[in-house]
């Protein structure tokens, strides 16, 4: 038996591809890597996310962005759609497509047991490399449980986490609050 190697691909070659594709596929290194669909209590959690942001940020420069909004990492050459994004000031694009990001400064990913380590370690290794990006929210669907990641002015990242629903999260880069009870709104989280 014989293994086929994967087709390197140019992030040109990707994009054309990504641009007719009727899935998502994030891209890293040559390599295009195909998403899983989302579970409905995590597009129902994103969703109350969003509205929650959006709701505080309607007469302010900053845009929250969902889910099928691309990202890229310039340093790295990380291409990605994270579930929540959040713009301040002028959105900057990496082309005139304008259909791939590259300023955000909030991500919020909502983990899912194949992603939870990913989000935490190698994505989240690959977002710090974008300069914009300053905080970073991490939101279990199987569970309360939140941590809040910001980055310092000396550049460490100090971490807060919380498993409280009357706990908010004060999200100092946009200057907004985010309310676990908000977010788990509607979430049927399993009995202890």
């Amino acid at each position: 038996m014989s293994s086929q190697p994967k087709p390197y691909l140019t992030p040109e070659e990707y994009l054309a591809l990504e641009r007719t594709a009727a899935y998502k596929s994030e891209y890293f290194r040559g390599e295009v890597l195909a998403m899983a669909g989302a579970s409905p209590t995590h597009v129902l959690m994103v969703s109350n996310i969003v509205a929650a942001l959006h709701g505080q940020l309607r007469r302010r420069p900053c845009t929250v962005y969902a889910t099928d909004l691309r990202l890229k990492v310039h340093a790295s050459g990380l291409y990605t759609y994270p579930d929540v994004v959040v713009v301040c000031g002028e959105p900057q694009f990496d082309d005139d497509q304008r259909d791939t990001m590259v300023n955000p400064a909030l991500i919020v990913e909502v983990l899912s047991e194949s992603t939870q380590d990913y989000d935490r370690g190698g994505k989240f290794a690959q977002y710090r490399k974008i300069p914009s990006f300053v905080e970073y929210v991490l939101v279990a669907q199987d569970e309360c449980h939140v941590e809040h990641f910001v980055k310092q002015a000396d550049g460490l990242w100090l971490l807060s986490e919380t498993d409280r629903l009357e706990d908010v999260l004060t999200l100092s880069s946009i200057e907004c609050t985010l309310f676990l009870s908000d977010i788990y709104e509607k979430v049927q989280l399993p009995t202890a």
